[in-house]
């Protein structure tokens, strides 16, 4: 088992993507700790995994709330000793022009990507460096981090910053042994997506399948969503591997969406 007693604290890892890397890293070994604003949610994963006979709890989050999210670590440390992997995963769209884009949802979306990547990568970090084990970090960025598309300006910009998070936790944390990479899926078919395809068919004044077809997997070499499973298996990669060799890379899964 690759990831054998280390623990993976993984936020928005109640549904989507998140929960994937849950089970994935739970099968694997790994003791999971499901972070989610839905702590309701986040029990039913945790218990869905203790039923299979895995090591798993729950943590209900904000995580941008500093509070909530120190109370959070700190509960994690207390039952199982420290943190090994933080998987940043919480985030939310808005699909918008930028001319009718409301403040107050712009500074909520980068509040759960960057503020939450932020304070829960600054308590998980104190703690790595304080156990002298090293650790890995994951952010899950987007092809949005290194290109834009329409009506997600809020999206575009906190998953560019991502990737300046990252390179240098990645600096900072070399000397400790620990690592930091970014995660930049295409097209995920999440309940998130599934929200924006009536939204984008709206604001463009296009059907949904247009929206998929002509918007989503346009760019794509196959016209394929990229999967829950595609993701989970690229975190295993970032979270297993143990040297510096790999650390401060962004990785792109986008079924060659973007290439570089």
């Amino acid at each position: 088992m690759r990831l054998k007693n280390k623990v993976a604290f993984i936020t928005g890892s109640a549904s989507g993507i998140g929960k994937a890397i849950a089970e994935r890293f739970a099968s694997e070994g790994a003791k999971v700790v499901i972070a989610d604003l839905d702590a309701n949610k986040a029990n039913d994963v945790a218990k869905e995994l203790l039923d299979k006979k895995y090591e798993a709890m729950a943590v209900g989050m904000d995580v941008t709330n500093e509070e909530q999210v120190g109370l959070g670590v700190a509960k994690v440390i207390s039952a199982y000793g420290g943190i090994d992997i933080l998987v940043s995963n919480a985030g939310t769209q808005f699909i918008s022009p930028l001319e009718d884009l409301p403040f107050h949802e712009w500074k909520k979306l980068l509040a759960i990507h960057l503020d939450g990547a932020f304070l829960t990568t600054r308590a998980c970090l104190k703690n790595m460096y304080e156990r002298g084990k090293g650790g890995s970090i994951i952010y899950m960025g987007s092809v949005h981090s290194k290109e834009a598309s329409m009506l997600k300006a809020p999206y575009v910009t906190a998953k560019h910053g991502l990737i300046g998070l990252c390179e240098v936790v990645a600096k900072e944390g070399a000397q400790h042994n620990v690592r930091a990479n970014v995660i930049c899926p295409g097209f995920v078919r999440t309940p998130l997506v599934e929200k924006q395809i009536p939204q984008q068919a709206k604001t463009l004044g296009i059907s949904e399948e247009d929206v998929v077809k002509k918007v989503m997997l346009k760019e794509t070499v196959d016209g394929e969503f990229t999967t829950t499973a595609d993701v989970a298996d690229i975190a295993l990669l970032f979270a297993s591997f143990e040297s510096n060799a790999l650390t401060g890379q962004s990785l792109i899964v986008s079924h060659g969406w973007h290439m570089q």
